[in-house]
């Protein structure tokens, strides 16, 4: 089995990371960190972020396994004391794994008819730098509104306990391959009306969102993840469910619904 160990800037994440490396090795493990099977990631769900982008191209042959060294997130299930039962597990490893879908995004310029595409695991907003943003939303290739207000936000499954929470979107399953779209600051009155709901997107269905009244030169900020792009002279955003999914080990996988209640209720009183 080829590894590779993924590990972020941290003190404590060096110090795991050279202790997988030790023990990994003594077991005759092959490290690999071109052509992974299994990418170990020693941090939180930041480091696996940081993962998931740097082999987006190799999703279809890695699995990928967290370790977390500060407190338990959503893609991290094996705590920094449990090294020595994380390296049994992958010593009677039979390739089992839970896959969870992505968010394609699609940026299409107007002027060269260029198109940038991107890859989420969690979610991607698009926002106008200053003042607010005004957009025709269509959704499967119907006009369903114009939106005004700071922003909108699309998220996957696993990307719904995030942003998309925060502005008031529910927490999906990621058994369910939908999209959630999810209003920034919408501006409702007599004059302006959205939905000013969050909305979830069958996965046959793509959100496209085409900016209005703007100068070529104006520029949007576009997030995608933790990654952020400022661009001029865009003509529309599509967002669809990718055909990519991204694959975990099935050591121990925590359920998510238990993964909710870590993060959100903790243990009852």
């Amino acid at each position: 089995m080829k590894i590779s160990i993924f590990a972020n800037d941290s003190e404590k994440s060096a110090a795991i990371k050279q202790q997988l490396n030790k023990k990994l090795a003594e077991r005759h493990f092959i490290f690999d960190d071109k052509n992974p099977e299994i990418v170990i990631t020693v941090g939180g769900d930041g480091t696996l972020l940081s993962a998931f982008h740097h082999y987006a191209d190799k999703l279809d042959q890695i699995r990928f396994v967290g370790v977390h060294t500060g407190h338990l997130g959503f893609y991290t299930d094996w705590r920094d004391d449990e090294i020595d039962d994380l390296i049994i597990s992958l010593q009677s490893d039979n390739r089992q794994s839970v896959s969870y879908p992505l968010l394609d995004v699609a940026v299409k310029f107007r002027q060269t008819n260029k198109i940038q595409q991107y890859l989420a695991l969690n979610e991607s907003s698009l926002r106008r730098v200053g003042p607010t943003l005004a957009a025709d939303v269509y959704i499967g290739g119907d006009l369903f509104e114009r939106f005004r207000g700071d922003g909108l936000c699309v998220a996957t499954p696993t990307g719904s306990t995030g942003y998309s929470k925060s502005l008031g979107g529910a927490v999906v399953h990621p058994d369910m391959p939908v999209l959630q779209l999810a209003e920034i600051s919408s501006i409702n009155n007599r004059v302006f009306r959205t939905i000013s709901s969050p909305l979830i997107i069958s996965p046959n269905d793509w959100v496209t969102i085409i900016p209005i009244a703007l100068a070529h030169s104006e520029e949007l900020l576009l997030t995608v993840d933790s990654s952020y792009y400022h661009m001029a002279d865009i003509e529309q955003v599509s967002y669809k469910v990718s055909k990519k999914k991204v694959h975990f080990a099935k050591y121990r996988h925590n359920g998510f619904w238990n993964r909710v209640k870590d993060s959100f209720i903790g243990d009852e009183p």
